[in-house]
């Protein structure tokens, strides 16, 4: 890594030597491990590591949680005590690796992978405390990377303080920004759990109890109605009215009859007095003539010595004209 320092240089004449005081030094430029790290996260990226749609989902309640860390360090301490503060009874598997130094970042790696192996795990927090950039490289390694994005077991990545990001954050399905708000992330807090469960178990009893309420005011007035209160009155009253309609319907009809039967004899009455045969009755004759059966209605109609037939009301008569007269 290359620096820049400000101070003094102290010559020693004699033996031809220079030395600085050093009064501030810092990084020159954004450094190599800064130059290395970003060059990763832009290959890595552009292969779709980093993609949202990889991510996984945490267990809602795991039972196990698997580990990745120093079994020394601060990260692990964190955990345990969040854990067992939080939600005690759920177990904790630690896999102990090297979080930095050489061959750390295979360590991981390989505890990633045994983890994933032995699947007895529901959840995996990978990572270690704060540290400078070089006391975190092992987590910016490729190899850790992959190891994460390969993971069956959904990772949380907890590397560092807030302030510090590595790989492995982008990587993970969660990034947490300490070991101890990993653990907060994957556990639940059984008393906040219980109260909410607790105020859910209330809104559905007062639920259920107002709704008791409505439905025995509903049957309490049910039961006050007359309908239920004298249910062979009632009866007796349809019955009643049953005959009401009856009584009125037989009216009815025989009404309809009647006016029917009136209807018929005036009809008759017309008819008969259309009828041709009642006028013969009373005197009056029907006369055509033979030869096309023309019925006369004027003597015009007719000539000397012609043949005509006379309808009477009772049989008929043939005739020959022997003078037509005209009125």
């Amino acid at each position: 890594m290359k620096v820049l320092a400000m101070g003094n240089i102290i010559v020693y004449e004699r033996q031809g030597r220079y030395q600085l005081d050093v009064i501030l030094m810092q990084p020159a430029g954004i450094g190599e491990l800064q130059l290395a790290f970003e060059a990763l996260k832009r290959r890595l990226q552009e292969e779709g590591l980093f993609d949202l749609e990889h991510k996984k989902s945490l267990p809602e309640f795991p039972q196990r949680i698997g580990i990745v860390t120093s079994p020394t360090g601060a990260a692990i301490r964190d955990i345990i005590s969040v854990v067992q503060r939080r939600f005690p009874g759920i177990q904790i598997i630690l896999y102990p690796v090297r979080v930095q130094g050489t061959g750390a970042a295979e360590e991981i790696a390989q505890g990633i992978e045994a983890f994933n192996a032995f699947g007895q795990v529901d959840v995996l927090i990978v990572g270690r405390g704060g540290g400078a950039l070089e006391d975190l490289w092992a987590f910016n390694e490729e190899i850790v990377a992959r190891a994460i994005y390969k993971s069956c077991i959904p990772v949380v990545s907890a590397v560092g303080h807030e302030i510090d990001f590595s790989i492995s954050d982008f990587v993970a399905d969660v990034r947490a920004p300490t070991p101890s708000a990993a653990a907060e992330q994957v556990v639940h807090d059984r008393i906040e759990l219980h109260k909410a469960i607790s105020h859910h178990y209330l809104r559905i009893y007062r639920s259920l109890r107002q709704k008791l309420i409505r439905e025995k005011e509903k049957l309490t007035a049910f039961r006050h109605r007359y309908a239920f209160h004298q249910p062979l009155d009632r009866v007796r009253e349809n019955r009643q009215r049953l005959d009401e309609i009856q009584r009125s319907m037989e009216r009815g009809c025989l009404y309809l009859l009647e006016q029917d039967r009136l209807n018929l004899l005036r009809l008759k009455a017309r008819l008969t007095a259309l009828n041709p045969k009642a006028v013969l009755e009373r005197g009056y004759s029907i006369t055509t003539r033979l030869r096309d059966g023309h019925i006369l209605r004027r003597a015009e109609e007719t000539r000397k010595q012609e043949a005509l037939r006379i309808q009477l009301a009772e049989g008929a008569v043939r005739t020959i004209v022997e003078e037509v007269e005209e009125l």
